[in-house]
């Protein structure tokens, strides 16, 4: 009985023995280890609020629709018309207006001042303004002037507006020389512009009448 009790504990020793000294542990083919894949993160802008009893709030973004402006066809503008200042002269009060006319000359010898051929220019002043002339001087020029003649300078105290004055004036002139001559005047209201010929005609029997001269008459046609 002793015997049959060390040999079954001798049997299961020579059982397990299979040369090794260290017996190695079953080997098992490792299964491959494959990592989980991640679901992808999704940033939203939209801000998450989490709460122990709350459920998520997402704020939803409301877009306002932005309206492009239109084209419509509008009538094209009519220009507006600028006035136009139409100048109209505003007649200027008090203005002096004097018109010389040279009615003709003659010619004679002056001996009374010890001159030899002269030459009478009949000028006749109208005063076509609106005021009276006073203090009027005329003064005749020759081109081929000698001496001065006292009757060159003719005085008129006054011409009324409306009238006229017929002037006998007399220069210094060469013989038989055709003489263009001038004429200028002035009065208290200004000097008027000269009024002159380059020939002088001969007024012939058609000398104004001395008696006349120098004395205010109204205005010829």
């Amino acid at each position: 009985m002793k015997n049959i009790i060390l040999v079954i504990p001798i049997a299961f020793f020579l059982a397990s023995c299979n040369g090794w000294g260290v017996q190695p542990l079953p080997y098992n083919p490792p299964t491959p280890f494959i990592l989980p894949s991640r679901t992808p993160s999704i940033y939203s802008p939209t801000p998450v609020v989490i709460g122990a009893t709350m459920t998520p709030a997402i704020a939803t973004a409301t877009l306002s629709p932005t309206f492009l402006p239109t084209t419509t066809n509008m009538p094209s503008p009519t220009p507006s018309q600028t006035p136009v200042n139409t100048f109209t002269p505003t007649p200027v009060a008090n203005e002096p207006a004097l018109r010389i006319v040279i009615l003709g000359c003659n010619t004679s010898i002056d001996i009374t001042h010890g001159m030899g051929e002269v030459t009478n220019a009949y000028v006749t002043l109208k005063n076509v303004g609106n005021v009276e002339l006073t203090n009027l001087i005329a003064t005749l020029y020759a081109l081929d002037e000698g001496r001065e003649h006292p009757d060159k300078i003719q005085e008129v105290p006054s011409i009324p507006v409306g009238y006229e004055v017929t002037l006998k004036m007399t220069v210094d002139s060469t013989y038989k020389a055709e003489s263009p001559i001038q004429v200028e005047a002035s009065s208290d209201q200004g000097l008027f512009p000269r009024e002159g010929v380059g020939s002088c005609r001969d007024l012939g029997i058609f000398v104004p009448s001395p008696d006349g001269l120098k004395t205010p008459v109204p205005l010829k046609p």
